[in-house]
């Protein structure tokens, strides 16, 4: 989380943290959510923030299309999406804890880690279809997140 606590910048400009399942449904057009996600990437202007865990989650997902890979790559490069790998030992730690504390919603590793970022980077809007656990799941500071897509 270094480096995300090394990056106030990203408070000045609107940023949205980016969740797997619309990463996935605006690079497959034949995803049912695939036209809510892509209007509303496309109509965004500012900065998207993610995790390599969402980066690997996704990249499973989208495998089965040889394409794929590198269509999610491009995506991440030509909007200048900033992935941040939240992998240290305290980190794991603070996400497994989420993941036990929210056991019941559930929580999985890549939502864990998106929780932590929003609270290192101070944004709490994320681009997610996971309405149910992004709806319960809360900072450390009770800071809770806003739903870009419930917004719109």
């Amino acid at each position: 989380m270094e480096e995300a606590a090394a990056k106030p910048e990203l408070a000045a400009v609107k940023t949205w943290l980016l969740d797997t399942g619309p990463l996935v449904a605006y690079l497959d057009a034949r995803d049912p959510a695939h036209t809510a996600v892509a209007s509303c990437l496309d109509e965004f202007t500012g900065q998207l923030a993610t995790t390599s865990a969402v980066i690997t989650e996704a990249m499973h997902f989208i495998s089965g299309s040889q394409a794929g890979p590198i269509v999610l790559a491009e995506f991440v490069a030509a909007t200048g999406t900033r992935v941040y790998d939240l992998s240290q030992s305290n980190e794991l730690l603070q996400a497994a804890l989420l993941m036990q504390k929210y056991g019941d919603t559930p929580m999985d590793f890549a939502d864990a880690t998106l929780v932590l970022l929003a609270e290192g980077l101070n944004v709490h809007q994320i681009l997610t279809l996971d309405r149910r656990g992004f709806s319960t799941y809360r900072t450390r500071r009770r800071k809770h997140l806003k739903l870009v897509l419930d917004a719109s």
